[in-house]
C-alpha cells in the first residue's frame, strides 16, 4: 500500500525556503550530536564537525532574508513548512527522552 501524499508546502520566498533548510539541517546535527541519544562517539565527532560549518550557512540565512528586504518572519507559515518537513520528529531528537522503565 503506498504511503499518504504528504501535505504540499506553503509558498516560501527563496530566503525563507533556505531558512527553514538550514534550520532542519542543524536540527538534524544537534540530534546526531545529542549525548542522550547517541550511540557511538564517532557519529557524533562527525556530527559535531559538520555542525561548525552548517552554523554558519544558518546564520547566513536570516542575514540574506534582511538583505532581501524581508523584515518580516511569518512564523506561521514557517512553522507550517517546518511540519511538513518532519520538523518536528527531527527536532524532537534533540530532547533528553523519557527515563526508561518509569
Amino acid at each position: 500500500m503506498p504511503l499518504p501524499e504528504p501535505p504540499p508546502l506553503p509558498a516560501l520566498t527563496r530566503a525563507e525556503g533556505e531558512l527553514v533548510d538550514r534550520y532542519l539541517e542543524v536540527v538534524d546535527l544537534l540530534g546526531r550530536i545529542n549525548p542522550a541519544r547517541a550511540e557511538h562517539t564517532y557519529g557524533g565527532l562527525r556530527a559535531a564537525q559538520a555542525l561548525v560549518g552548517r552554523a554558519g550557512a544558518l546564520r547566513d540565512a536570516p542575514a540574506l532574508m534582511h538583505q532581501r528586504g524581508e523584515s518580516e518572519v511569518h512564523a506561521p507559515t514557517l512553522a507550517r513548512a517546518l511540519r511538513v518537513l518532519d520538523g518536528e520528529r527531527r527536532a524532537g531528537r534533540v530532547t533528553v527522552p523519557p527515563p526508561r522503565g518509569g
